[in-house]
């Protein structure tokens, strides 16, 4: 059948991909490496990124929370996160992370023109993330989370090979068209041995602003289907919020400038959930 074929497609590519890879080498300084993933694009995942990262800063104030941003095509961070300029470099020529909101940020946007688009091919795209892993002198963090870009190519598997993962979130909307492409996601991850920590909903429910009335724009509960015939967990439900919008476009993330909001909360829940899963982390 055509997916059989797919599927075994799919197992050849990664195990070319696999061939004569470097060992996996943890990144210096930085405890645990959480990688934030969709199968599918606007499904809302570097805002549920964004939140998270200021979620683990919040819930534990003791802790080190980084943000890097590896969608080379398309970089968002730096506006939801109001950063701007080009990182310092240290005297070992390493970048340093812009910081703000306490979460030290890399991002291909504080490289390039805010305006211009990255025009590459797969080569210069692999190299870039390669320096976003490597060239970046983090400090001391206990988490990096990793804003991946969509889908399920060359980046994703690039990051999961080359650093130790400590776990995988996948982001979806409840809709069968995203369900789709977070499956495969999922699976990819399974493939190249990434634990994935498990699945959040986002956009799961819109409430009238007026009215109060609850309407499930995107469906009701496709996510926690597809939780269960992976065996996977929920991490959270995220609304479909105007407030989550805004202050992202405006540089203000829920989790800092709403903290009492359901918004924030569905967040700080969902990075609490997280930390329990992850393994204990190096001394």
């Amino acid at each position: 059948s055509s997916s059989s074929r797919d599927e075994a497609l799919r197992d050849k590519r990664v195990r070319i991909l696999t061939r004569g890879l470097p060992k996996q080498k943890p990144i210096e300084g930085v405890k645990q490496v959480v990688v934030l993933a969709s199968g599918k694009g606007g499904v809302g995942k570097s805002t549920t990124a964004v939140n998270i990262a200021l979620a683990l800063a919040a819930n534990d104030s003791t802790k080190e929370v980084g943000l890097l941003d590896a969608d080379i095509y398309g970089p968002s961070i730096p506006k939801m996160m109001n950063l701007k300029g080009n990182p310092e470099l240290t005297t070992k020529n390493l970048m340093r992370p812009l910081k703000n909101y306490g979460v030290a940020c890399m991002s291909m946007g504080f490289l390039i023109e805010e305006t211009a688009p990255v025009v590459w091919r797969g080569l210069m795209v692999m190299s870039a993330v390669e320096k976003l892993l490597r060239q970046v002198d983090w400090g001391q963090l206990d988490y990096l989370v990793i804003d991946m870009p969509p889908g399920t190519g060359d980046v994703q598997l690039s990051v999961s090979q080359n650093i130790p993962i400590a776990g995988a979130v996948i982001i979806s909307t409840p809709q069968d068209v995203a369900l789709l492409d977070a499956r495969k996601g999922a699976e990819m991850f399974r493939k190249v041995h990434v634990p994935v920590l498990g699945l959040v909903q986002n956009m799961s429910v819109f409430q009238c602003p007026k009215c109060k009335h609850e309407t499930h724009i995107f469906g009701a509960d496709g996510v926690r289907d597809l939780a269960k015939t992976l065996g996977l967990d929920i991490l959270g439900d995220i609304p479909l919020h105007v407030n989550i919008r805004e202050t992202c476009d405006s540089g203000q993330p829920v989790v800092i400038s709403q903290p009492q909001s359901d918004a924030a909360k569905a967040y700080l829940k969902i990075a609490m959930e997280i930390v329990r899963r992850l393994p204990v982390p190096p001394a």
